[in-house]
């Protein structure tokens, strides 16, 4: 089956892409292209599919770096030579030419950005808990020391779970509003005590109250349509026992 890659006309200065599941070599609740190493696959078959990235963004599988995603606020200035091939953090930016840059997500944001005019490009994998602690200005601000312009930064959010599939708790709820009162406009109300988060709003917000201008969200929920997308939440729900991830890869 033939990849299918969302992209986005702000990026389009450099080769990018939103992978969806759709292709790879992955098979049974893998089945497409699941990209995580983390996930009971066979690694054989995530190799393959990462390869099967690399191919569509015009790079080698070695020129290719992630991350081990732990849901942190931390982001990794990507150098020419790395002393570590895949370093706890949740964020990673670059102005080495020739490399591409990926994130893992499952409903969780993936959020790529790019400064034309200074060559440098950045990717991190905001889920709540990144999202709270401020994942995505901190990406901005590693951008900034390798030379680009907050006014010159695009970014662009991907496929990740709605608002009206994103269920959570009063527990959660507060966690948001203990940082800032008006987060609350990111909530709307659910059944008895329950809420629905609005994901990527509250990423689309970071972004411009960091300075960027008309950030974007790509508009695909992960949760809703689980033939093009993998998702942790739906496959809990179905009683699945594990789940794949997508990828989503920006190159120099």
């Amino acid at each position: 089956m033939t990849l299918q890659i969302i992209t986005s006309d702000r990026l389009a200065s450099h080769k990018h892409g939103f992978f969806t599941r759709h292709g790879g070599v992955s098979s049974g609740i893998f089945k497409g292209l699941n990209c995580g190493a983390g996930s009971s696959d066979q690694s054989d078959a995530v190799t393959k599919n990462k390869s099967m990235v690399c191919d569509a963004m015009g790079v080698s599988l070695d020129k290719l770096m992630t991350v081990h995603q732990i849901h942190s606020a931390d982001v990794i200035i990507s150098l020419e030579q790395e002393t570590v091939s895949t370093p706890k953090a949740d964020a990673i930016v670059s102005k080495t030419k020739g490399q591409a840059i990926g994130i893992l997500t499952a409903d969780c944001a993936p959020i790529l950005f790019c400064d034309q005019v200074a060559g440098v490009i950045g990717a991190a994998h905001s889920g709540w808990q990144g999202a709270i602690k401020g994942i995505a200005q901190n990406t901005l601000k590693e951008m900034t020391k390798l030379g680009a312009d907050i006014s010159n930064i695009q970014a662009v959010v991907g496929p990740c779970i709605s608002q009206k599939n994103y269920e959570v708790g009063e527990d959660f709820l507060e966690n948001f509003l203990i940082e800032d009162q008006n987060n609350i406009r990111f909530f709307a109300n659910g059944k008895t005590n329950k809420y629905h988060f609005d994901l990527p709003g509250f990423c689309l917000q970071s972004l411009k109250n960091a300075g960027i201008t008309n950030p974007e969200w790509t508009g695909h929920c992960t949760y809703e349509d689980s033939g093009k997308f993998y998702s942790y939440r739906k496959s809990t729900h179905l009683g699945e026992p594990d789940y794949g991830r997508l990828i989503s890869v920006i190159t120099l």
